[in-house]
């Protein structure tokens, strides 16, 4: 693969471990609200929770609706789904609050994302991300984990929609000051991220950790079993990596 001149990163799953902070805002949630489902169930709430069957993370991200208020959206759907008391006016505003301040305490890179950074700024390719959260969000979760000096050039507030829209990666590497060709995005989602880079002319890459990924189900009842296969996205020009570690060996760096 011919070398870059830029790596935009996405934040969540990518280089900060979203899911294990999901996980225990969840098993918070579990214990107050879902004390019948026994905490070996946790693992399938946080699943629900990041497949987001309802879609609704996405409208979001569509900018049909706030961040509030697609999380009341999800809280209601993770209750109705496990049993749980309704989220009405009264119960939101204390589930959200425990949900979300366990979740931003929980906040944490990954064990290979400072490293992988470092790697690519010696080389002298410029770094950035570009995510479908909002951008001060992500700026405060970046300085949290020891992030703090990559820039957060778009964020779904910065166009009004995000991710696979073409536009949104453009964008990025606009802010970055790179063409688009001589790009790379790298993101764990393989759809989203990778597969929607790509079809904006930049190079997508697709951080498939093990055991990682967001589970069957994930972009939505009509989603392709193929969407996450590695073998698949390599031959529609996708590079797979298991680990930033390896990222700078697949970009030619």
């Amino acid at each position: 693969m011919s070398q870059v001149d830029g790596v935009l990163f996405d934040v969540d799953d990518t280089l900060v471990d979203t899911r294990a902070a999901f996980a225990r805002a969840i098993a918070a949630v579990r214990a107050e609200y879902l004390p019948h489902l026994p905490a070996e169930r946790e693992p399938e709430l946080v699943s629900h929770w990041r497949t987001d069957p309802g879609g609704f993370y996405r409208r979001y991200t569509r900018g049909e609706m706030d961040h509030l208020t697609q999380r009341r959206h999800r809280a209601a759907l993770l209750h109705e789904t496990y049993g749980g008391p309704p989220i009405t006016d009264a119960v939101f505003p204390a589930w959200d609050r425990l949900f979300w301040t366990t979740f931003e305490s929980s906040w944490a890179a990954h064990p290979d994302a400072r490293a992988a950074v470092d790697a690519v700024l010696a080389t002298g390719v410029r770094v950035g991300v570009v995510t479908n959260a909002a951008v001060e969000l992500q700026v405060r979760k970046l300085a949290a984990t020891g992030l703090g000096d990559v820039p957060v050039l778009v964020g779904v507030d910065t166009l009004g929609y995000g991710k696979p829209a073409p536009e949104v990666f453009l964008e990025g590497a606009r802010r970055l000051g790179t063409d688009p060709v001589r790009t790379a995005y790298v993101g764990d989602e393989p759809e989203v991220d990778a597969r929607a880079a790509r079809a904006a002319g930049l190079v997508g890459v697709w951080l498939d950790r093990p055991d990682h990924r967001r589970g069957a189900g994930y972009g939505g009842p009509d989603a392709a079993e193929e969407a996450q296969d590695p073998h698949t996205l390599r031959d529609d020009g996708v590079a797979v990596i298991a680990s930033l570690a390896n990222l700078t060996g697949v970009l030619g760096l």
